[in-house]
């Protein structure tokens, strides 16, 4: 009981994340069931399961904020669920030994690549034209199999592509990528059945996880608009990056003094991380800051330029007579 309650908690803190930057759900609960001795797929199997429940809740929430991009949605929908149907596919026909440092190195670049994502300043501004389908049905492609083959993958591949774009709010990108993640769920759970049948999926586990993460999901979405992505994302990269170097290290039977040494290296990285994520952050809001301060001057320099209004001028007929206005 006490293992549910558990792995309830990271379903939440898991959705919570994921529905703040649009990605890391996976990522997040897939590290844990493997830290735990999962099987690789058997933990990719049952995150996806109970991502169909969190995602649906998920993409609810955010089309009621009215963080959902349907265009979107759609054209990158469809492929990111074929590449997740053949990365489940994959996966499921490899061995458990070959599986774990495999799927440990995907979750271990996907975390470095969010501590160097959110080390930088975000972009914000947003380029004209609208996001092509060309560009859209590869990426989801790519995303669903990593998603997969990784337990985790589809919102760190398919998140920052978008964002990167700049033809996106930032709050659309996310409630679009994690609506689109529902049947990109669905495709990967479809994938392993056939490939591992019903005992490749961990149902209490299942339940812990999508109950956390039904709980989680409507606040999520709320929190989007309010939580500094920049800091979220480097301390969560950071966590996926050190707990997957774990099983990366065993299985490259690295002792002695060089084990330590990489830990002290990754945590350093991590610290700089954090360090460089605050410093962009504060540029951020100062530009922001500075950007709106410019503008409210520009607005009163313009207003002083134009005179008085209508209301305050004097009738002219008053001014000739040199009298003043009634009372």
């Amino acid at each position: 009981m006490r293992k549910l309650l558990v792995l309830a908690l990271v379903g939440l803190v898991a959705q919570l994340i994921d529905g703040s930057l649009g990605m890391a759900y996976g990522l997040t609960s897939s590290t844990l069931l493997l830290v735990a001795g999962v099987a690789p797929a058997a933990a990719s199997a049952s995150v996806h399961l109970a991502e169909i429940g969190t995602t649906l809740a998920a993409g609810f929430a955010h089309w009621r904020f009215g963080n959902v991009d349907w265009r979107v949605v759609t054209r990158i929908a469809l492929p990111g669920a074929i590449g997740a149907f053949a990365g489940a596919t994959v996966l499921s026909s490899i061995s458990t030994e070959a599986a774990a440092p495999w799927m440990a190195g995907i979750l271990f670049t996907l975390g470095a690549y969010l501590l160097v994502r959110f080390a930088r300043p975000l972009r914000t501004d947003r380029a004209g034209g609208r996001l092509r389908g060309r560009f859209l049905s590869p990426l989801g492609l790519v995303a669903g199999f990593v998603d997969a083959t990784g337990g985790g993958g589809w919102g760190p591949v398919a998140t920052p592509a978008l964002l990167v774009s700049g033809r996106m709010e930032p709050r659309k990108v996310i409630g679009s990528v994690d609506t689109a993640e529902f049947v990109v769920a669905g495709a990967a759970s479809v994938g392993f059945l056939i490939g591992l049948g019903t005992e490749g999926f961990l149902l209490p586990t299942v339940a812990a996880l999508l109950i956390g993460g039904l709980i989680a999901a409507p606040l999520a979405a709320w929190l989007v608009r309010i939580v500094p992505a920049q800091l979220l994302g480097a301390a969560i990269g950071g966590v996926i990056v050190l707990t997957n170097a774990r099983t990366l290290i065993r299985s490259a039977e690295l002792d002695g003094p060089v084990r330590p040494a990489l830990y002290v290296l990754l945590a350093a990285g991590w610290l700089a991380a954090l360090v460089f994520a605050v410093r962009a952050l504060r540029r951020t809001r100062r530009a922001r800051a500075e950007a709106a301060n410019a503008s409210t001057a520009a607005a009163a320099a313009s207003a002083a330029a134009a005179g008085p209004s209508a209301d305050e001028e004097v009738p002219a007929d008053l001014a000739a007579m040199g009298t003043s206005a009634p009372r």
